[in-house]
């Protein structure tokens, strides 16, 4: 479908070929729709929009197994909306936004939309729910209860969390889509998954060694360009326990620790050095001087360079 469509910033990340990444697809009423939507192997978010609707229905396919987590941003009008599963039409309303559906791929899921649309999808591999059901002690979870046009509260947050980035230069780095994957994943597999037994609880942190070399590899990286499979794997431990235990030691995520140290390193700069603030940018790991100074607006409150110069101004007088 992507040479047909319009796909805005989003690129595919340049490392595993297993690494996550994100696309925005707006199909413009005019190319043709291919009868089959495939999707790549690991975890992805795609946007995919048009102002015309589908001339026919889709099937989504996945190279592995994997679940179809599909969210709609606008109203759709119950006559210009199906969807199928097994080949069988499941009974459907008028569509809300932020309505869930929660569909495996192995049922072929196959959909259309009479009138404009936009959804943004996930393709959630089973092997990525396995490991975290495993590290939160229900064991494989076999199945996952169908869901269509579900209100799910916790879907329709954190989608309205990555919804501003989806299509920006500046995409979510690997570290903050693998939090993502995985909070994503905790939550289907506790309200969807057909579960064995109750989960375990750990609220055991890292050992000060693993503390250590966590810091180590997030500073090395501080673009943001290590997958937390990598952290975890330096610490002997699985990806969803090593991202428990940080926040249990650190109080956040390892990607917001990142983006906090990307903030300390830029104000150090700002007050040691007089070099440019689109080169503080670069040097704190940011994409590009834009991205440095939303960011920094949002967890500081000003803009760098007015924390710049109130910095500065407060300190000659000094």
């Amino acid at each position: 479908m992507e040479k047909n469509a319009s796909p805005k910033a989003d690129k595919s990340p340049q490392t595993s070929p297993e690494a996550p990444f994100t696309t925005f697809i707006q199909l413009d009423g005019r190319s043709p729709v291919p009868s089959q939507f495939r999707t790549p192997g690991p975890f992805t978010i795609t946007r995919l929009q048009s102002p015309a609707g589908l001339p026919d229905r889709i099937t989504k396919l996945s190279p592995v197994p994997a679940l179809l987590v599909s969210i709609s941003l606008k109203s759709l009008p119950s006559s210009s909306y199906q969807v199928w599963t097994a080949d069988k039409l499941i009974p459907t309303s008028t569509v809300h936004p932020f309505r869930t559906n929660i569909i495996d791929f192995d049922s072929q899921p196959r959909c259309w939309a009479g009138s404009a649309f936009d959804y943004v999808h996930y393709s959630v591999p089973r092997k990525g729910l396995d490991d975290i059901a495993e590290d939160l002690g229900f064991g494989r979870v076999n199945d996952y209860r169908l869901a269509v046009l579900e209100d799910d509260l916790v879907v329709a947050q954190i989608t309205k969390s990555i919804l501003p980035f989806l299509g920006r230069s500046d995409a979510p780095s690997l570290l903050a889509l693998d939090q993502f994957s995985l909070i994503l994943g905790a939550h289907l597999i506790q309200k969807y998954g057909v579960l064995q037994k109750a989960a375990r609880q750990s609220k055991g942190g890292l050992a000060p060694w693993q503390k250590r070399r966590a810091s180590e590899l997030l500073h090395e990286n501080m673009h943001g360009r290590i997958r937390l499979s990598d952290i975890a794997r330096e610490c002997g431990l699985s990806v969803s326990h090593f991202a428990r235990s940080f926040k249990t030691s650190f109080g956040i995520s390892a990607h917001r620790w990142l983006i906090q140290h990307r903030i300390d390193r830029a104000k150090q700069l700002m007050t040691q050095t007089t070099i440019s603030l689109i080169e503080i940018a670069v040097q704190s790991g940011f994409n590009d001087q834009a991205a440095f100074t939303r960011t920094f607006h949002q967890l500081v409150g000003v803009s760098p360079g007015r924390w710049r110069r109130h910095y500065t101004t407060r300190y000659s007088r000094g």
